[in-house]
């Protein structure tokens, strides 16, 4: 059973820059595209970034495109979310999920999700 692991949320203020992990495990990482959504309060969960399994494919929600990476290093089981520029309305809850493909994760359909990380831009 896959299981997903976030970190690195956090608070900081509008400008700064975090870097979120997720860690994979029970299960082969190259079997699955990866990515991240997020939800913020009383807002409904929305898709931020996927990635497929080769690194050569990316998709981005127009929001974050121009201020968030997503990256992955299938030696070390783990996904990356940096996130540059941060605004007050990236505050959300940010979730590392797996799934078939890039398509797949947007529309929803996941393999895994994790429990999520908090960040908060504010000043």
């Amino acid at each position: 059973q896959v299981h997903l692991v976030e970190s690195g949320g956090g608070s900081v203020q509008p400008g700064g820059s975090l870097r979120l992990s997720c860690l994979f495990s029970g299960g082969t990482v190259t079997d699955y595209a990866m990515g991240w959504f997020r939800q913020a309060p009383e807002k409904e969960r929305e898709f931020v970034a996927g990635i497929n399994w080769s690194s050569k494919s990316t998709s981005y929600e127009n929001a974050v495109k121009g201020r968030f990476t997503i990256s992955r290093d299938n030696t070390k089981n783990t996904v990356y979310l940096q996130m540059n520029s941060l605004k007050p309305e990236d505050t959300a809850v940010y979730y590392c999920v797996a799934g078939q493909g890039i398509a797949s994760i947007i529309v929803g359909t996941l393999d895994a999700e994790g429990q999520g990380t908090q960040v908060t831009v504010s000043s």
